[in-house]
């Protein structure tokens, strides 16, 4: 019998910068069908953090040798398909998640709870999740199955004739939406004859710094690329108070959106060491440990302007951490499709789009005022000039969850 696939495209994900768009998604509320606890998304923040600081070390880079990627939207992709798994591939999943010790229904309420809270629009901040999921119509999801994806993660379900050349082009069609206009494609026309579905995560960020960068600050200078070449981006600069870390190993700040409900914390490696060494060092326990050492200072930062695209496929990562019979003929979905056809994953896709200026940021950030310090500082004004490699995070501050995460050696100019 000819084997039949599922194609999941995970963790569509688009950042967006402050100004001059409008939301047309409107993001994800949860089903009045289901109930959660308020703080229930605090069982899977931890794990979420934690998938994205492996993944970070296992994704392929692109051609400018950056990485750019979303571990809360893989991480609520993955939960769907959570879902429809049995048998081993499920315990696989269950392990890349780090939700051994909760159940389904544990973590189908943890990701409603988190959705809850970081679906919001309020001053110079918009944060929106969507999920969707497309059937090839030749097939039926169990009802558990579809009831859980509808109930707790709102997903759309549509079902579609996978022969018809208006099928790529209406899953498009929501991407496109869904990402305000900033990712237009993810499938391609013709589908897989051997398709049965497709999974889509979209998270849409959009927000304006607290302090706003003065273009007429923002100067050419020199960027030392990974490989020992100088290029000439442009830098914006900023004097302001800030929450800062210095240690022996980097500098770092977190630069607030809005009233400080979400943040950009940018690390820079010092000189005698790079950013392979630091991203050995991104672990939960250290980025705890982190957060609680960031302090209130007055200083100057120089941040490169740039814009960037970055797709990956993350199979080969998702295999390298533990999740492999997902991939192949060993896959168990049994709690997925009524039919009695072998499904397995054919790829777990994530595309993504920042874009960092004067006005705000396509990165999520987390913020140091969970510090609670508010005390003038008696050192030194600091200054800190990101003009080597560094890595960034996203992060939304209320529930410590990191929404983006990227290392960038080579920034690329907006257009």
């Amino acid at each position: 019998m000819k084997k039949i696939r599922m194609i999941i495209l995970a963790s569509l994900l688009v950042v967006i910068t402050g100004c001059g768009t409008e939301n047309k998604s409107g993001g994800i509320e949860i089903s009045n069908d289901v109930a959660f606890g308020e703080k229930d998304y605090e069982k899977i923040v931890s794990p979420a953090n934690e998938l994205g600081f492996k993944l970070i070390n296992e994704v392929e880079a692109d051609e400018n040798n950056n990485v750019f990627i979303s571990p809360t939207s893989l991480y609520m992709a993955l939960s769907m398909i959570y879902n429809g798994a049995d048998g081993v591939t499920k315990e696989e999943i269950a392990q890349v998640l780090h939700s051994e010790g909760i159940d389904i229904e544990e973590l189908n309420k943890a990701n409603a709870s988190m959705t809850s809270v970081l679906n919001k629009e309020v001053e110079n901040i918009q944060l929106s999740i969507a999920n969707s999921i497309w059937l090839n119509d030749k097939f039926t999801f169990q009802k558990d199955f579809a009831n859980s994806n509808k109930n707790y993660f709102n997903a759309e379900i549509a079902e579609i004739d996978i022969a018809d050349s208006k099928s790529p082009e209406q899953i498009n069609k929501w991407v496109k939406e869904a990402t305000n206009d900033k990712i237009e494609k993810i499938v391609d026309s013709p589908l897989d004859a051997d398709l049965v579905a497709v999974l889509i995560n979209a998270i849409y960020f959009k927000g304006s710094w607290t302090h706003e960068f003065d273009k007429n600050e923002t100067k050419s200078r020199p960027f030392h690329i990974r490989d020992g070449s100088v290029k000439i981006i442009p830098l914006m600069t900023m004097t302001e108070e800030f929450s800062y870390l210095e240690n022996e190993d980097f500098q770092a700040i977190s630069l607030p959106y809005g009233e400080g409900e979400m943040s950009m914390k940018v690390f820079l490696p010092k000189e005698h060491s790079n950013l392979d060494e630091f991203k050995t060092m991104l672990t939960k326990e250290n980025w705890v440990a982190w957060q609680k050492e960031f302090e209130v200072e007055k200083g100057t930062i120089l941040l490169p302007k740039f814009q960037l695209e970055f797709e990956a496929s993350l199979n080969e990562a998702l295999k390298s951490l533990g999740m492999t019979s997902a991939f192949g003929g060993n896959a168990n979905f049994t709690n997925m499709i009524n039919e009695d056809e072998p499904v397995s994953i054919t790829n777990i896709k994530q595309k993504t789009f920042i874009d960092v200026n004067e006005e705000g940021t396509e990165a999520a950030a987390v913020t140091g005022i969970e510090m609670g310090i508010t005390s003038m500082p008696i050192n030194q004004p600091f200054h800190m000039e990101v003009n080597r490699p560094f890595f960034i995070t996203i992060t939304d501050d209320e529930t410590n969850t990191i929404l983006f995460m990227g290392s960038i050696s080579n920034p690329v100019q907006a257009k």
